[in-house]
Order: structure tokens, then sequence, then C-alpha cells
């Protein structure tokens, strides 16, 4: 019997994955096990396993498809067995007859396609499928498309941030008709624009009121730049897209909160030297990261809104402040940026710290990072030192509220409280933090605690 091959799920919200190569063809001979396509998700890339042995067929998506979980990309045969009978990928299949409508309403499930989280949310909400719009692939229903219903039907009231509601009260424009792209559904302002271009492109016709307008999804067609001698066009997508997609939305969502510290880091480095002495021959060597790391963590603990995630749930946005810190540590690949995490890290001593930070940036590096070493960060640190970079603002990585942009360590003449001057090793720290969440006096007592036990590590053993 044909075995099918779906997309797996490698994580709770995902909903889709993009293939990004085949690693066998149509015809080829498998294995159980064996690795048949490569496809990345927002956080990583990932392979996908022949679920059985045979002769692999019907690829039906190609490289850089985007497709939703569970949805079949192809198929293992028995030797001289033919493919099932199927539509064609992405299209859904047609009934022969309209299916009837049930005690509890229409066979949504006939006519609608939706990711299966879209489909459980709905469920649960009591959302009828047939009334919503799908902004996925091929028109079908995300969870973001199920939010934005239900946040319409929360007594009739459009959810939208100030600065969409006073872009549309200046142009004119309804919010009921605008599809609201934050979280539950909220409308931003870059969606109250995109609505305004698309009624600008109806031109004259729209000045007209004609009665059919274009729909309101309807945009312009996208103009392809002229190829020009010395440039190089290269496409957004893979993991250079998703950054830039999650990237652009918390910038225009959470309001960043920016502040700075300066650090004399004189015993932070005796401490980091101290710990080298005791590893042993062949083990990685404490960096200053990892000592940032264990003073991070020690000042979370002190300050437990910086360790939260700003949610979507059931009553609205919520703050769900989180127990175990979950360090998340950027780590600059060539395609762009993946921050692995260590879990629990206020439980693990330097040592520990520093080689699991040194065991995950060294994977992440070499592209075999596991999707939960990814997964569920509650705070980031980002490091610029090594690239001579000596302050910086970093972008929080949702549902996080704050990340920490480390600079790089710089010798600077500097007066001691009895005004002696010395020489002295500084770094320059910026809390970036969302000001929905984290007042500016919680972000700044996080970094006065964060200083503290920098320049005077044996806080630690208290």
């Amino acid at each position: 019997m044909a075995r099918e091959v779906i997309m797996p799920k490698f994580g709770f919200t995902q909903e889709t994955a993009e293939i990004v190569r085949w690693l066998k063809k149509a015809g080829d001979v498998v294995e159980a096990g064996d690795p048949i396509a490569e496809v990345t998700t927002d956080k990583v890339n990932m392979e996908v396993e022949a679920p059985a042995s045979g002769v692999l067929a019907d690829l039906r998506y190609k490289e850089g498809d985007v497709v939703p979980v569970t949805e079949v990309i192809c198929y293992i045969l028995a030797p001289g067995e033919s493919l099932p009978a199927q539509p064609a990928a992405g299209q859904a299949a047609q009934p022969s007859a309209p299916a009837p409508e049930l005690a509890g309403g229409p066979a949504e499930a006939a006519t609608v396609k939706a990711t299966p989280l879209a489909e459980r949310i709905a469920r649960e909400m009591g959302v009828s499928l047939d009334q919503i719009q799908g902004s996925g692939p091929g028109g079908r229903i995300t969870r973001s498309d199920v939010e934005a219903a239900l946040s319409r039907q929360a007594g009739g009231k459009v959810r939208a941030v100030p600065a969409a509601r006073r872009l549309a009260r200046e142009a004119g424009v309804d919010l009921t008709q605008v599809q609201g792209s934050g979280p539950a559904g909220r409308v931003q302002s870059a969606d109250v624009q995109r609505f305004l271009s698309s009624q600008s492109a109806a031109g004259p016709a729209e000045e007209a009121r004609v009665e059919t307008p274009k729909p309101l999804s309807a945009a312009p067609a996208p103009v392809q730049p002229a190829a020009q001698p010395g440039i190089q066009v290269l496409p957004l997508a893979g993991m250079r897209r998703t950054i830039a997609q999650r990237l652009q939305k918390s910038a225009q969502e959470a309001p960043h909160i920016n502040l700075e510290i300066r650090v004399d880091v004189t015993q932070a480095e005796a401490l980091r030297v101290k710990a080298n002495q005791q590893r042993g021959e062949g083990q990685p060597k404490v960096s200053l990261t990892a000592v940032l790391a264990k003073a991070v963590t020690w000042a979370i603990k002190r300050n437990p809104y910086l360790n939260a995630w700003l949610q979507s749930g059931p009553q609205g946005e919520q703050i769900a402040l989180i127990q175990q810190v979950n360090l998340g540590v950027a780590v600059a690949l060539p395609e762009g940026l993946i921050v692995p995490v260590v879990r629990q890290a206020e439980e693990k001593g330097l040592l520990q710290l520093a080689q699991e930070i040194d065991d995950l940036t060294r994977r992440a590096r070499e592209n075999r990072l596991r999707p939960e070493e990814v997964m569920d960060g509650t705070f980031t640190i980002s490091n610029l030192g090594m690239f001579g970079v000596e302050r910086f603002t970093a972008i929080i990585n949702p549902p996080q509220v704050g990340i920490l942009a480390v600079g790089a360590v710089r010798k600077e003449v500097v007066a001691d409280e009895h005004d002696q001057i010395s020489i002295r090793p500084m770094m320059t720290l910026t809390l970036c933090a969302d000001h929905r969440v984290v007042d500016g006096a919680v972000a700044a007592a996080f970094l006065r605690d964060l200083k503290s036990v920098l320049e005077d590590p044996q806080l630690l053993v208290l």
C-alpha cells in the first residue's frame, strides 16, 4: 500500500514549513529513516525522514514552496505499485455533491481548508470557518485568521493599536474592513496603510463607487526591477524571510525602551580566568559571554518581569511570568541569526553554562540543532563585542519582553570612589525591553543588579 509522507510538525504552534531542498528524487529507492528532504521552520532547518522503505514518488511540491503541516508532500511505493488517486497538490478535493448541513452547522471540513491548529482554535471558540477568509498558502485558514475573526466578534469592536486608529480616523477608513496582522488580529498601522494602498490601486472605479469593487485583499502586482550590471538580486526567503517578518512585527508592535549602563568588568574577567584554570585538557574555554549568562540569570531571578512572555489569551493579551530561565544566546550565521536556548540556566554553574553555550553555538553553525533547542526562550543575550561594536540596541524576540545587547570591552581611564585614576576594562550593556510589560524603573533595577554582580561576582553565591 502506498505510504504517505506528510510535512511534519516540529512545534506546537507551527503551521507551515518551507521545503529547502529535496535530498532524494522521484524514482529513488529509499530505506526507512533515510532523509528525503530538508525543510525550514521559523526557527531551524530539519530533515524529513522516510517513514518506510520503497520507491520515492510524486514529489508534490518544489523547493522553495511553503507547505502546511500534515500536508502530503510525496509517497513511498512498493515495487510495481501505482499512486493512489489524489487531487493536485495545493488543491482541495471536489465533492461529487454538496455536503449536507448537520445539526451543529455546515460541514465545513469538506469545503474549507484550514491548518490543524486553526481548526482546533475555531472548534474550541465556536467560530465558523466558512465565514473566515484564509491568508495562508492556497487560501488556507491559519491561526492568525481565526484570532482576527475572534477579535472582531468581541462586542463588535475592532482591536487596533492607537496609531492605527488615528491613521484610520484621519483617512476616513472603517477599521472593520481592515484585516489585522497583530496578536489576536489586532490592527496595526501597516495594515491600515496596506488597505489604503489597495483602495488607491482601484483607481477611478473606486472613486465612482462601482458596484463590483476589487476585493479588500487585492493588492497591486509587484513590479520586478530590471536587471542591472553589478547588482545581484537575492530572494528574501527561508531563514532570512522569517527573521525579517518576526523582527518587523516586533519593531512595529512592541514599544521598545532602551537603557544602557557602563560596567567595570575587572572582576568578571578575573572570574573567567580562574574558571579556565579549572578546565581540563580539551574542554572549551569559558568566555565572557558565559560569565554574562551566569550574571544575567542571577539578575533575572531578582527582576522576574524581565523573564516573561506577552501572549494572546481567551481574554486578550496576558503576561506569563516564567519560573525557569531559558536563556537564549544569539548566534550569527551566514544566512541569518539563530538563538539556541540554554534551558533552566539558573540551575547551572558557570562551567556547565560555558560548556552548553559552546556546544549549542558550534552545532548552530553546523546546522545540527534540534527543534527543542531553539524553542521556549524567555530572555536573550546578543553579544557583538567580538566585532568591535561598543554599543547597540537590539530588537526583542517575541514573545519575550527583553534582550540584552553586549558591547566590546575597552580599556578606559576612570576615577574610582576615592577619585583615584586608573585604567579599567569597561563594557556597555544595553537592555531593550517591551514597555507594555516592563516599566523603566524595573528595567533600571535589572541593569543595576547586573552591574553589581559583574563588578562583584561573589554575589553569585548569595
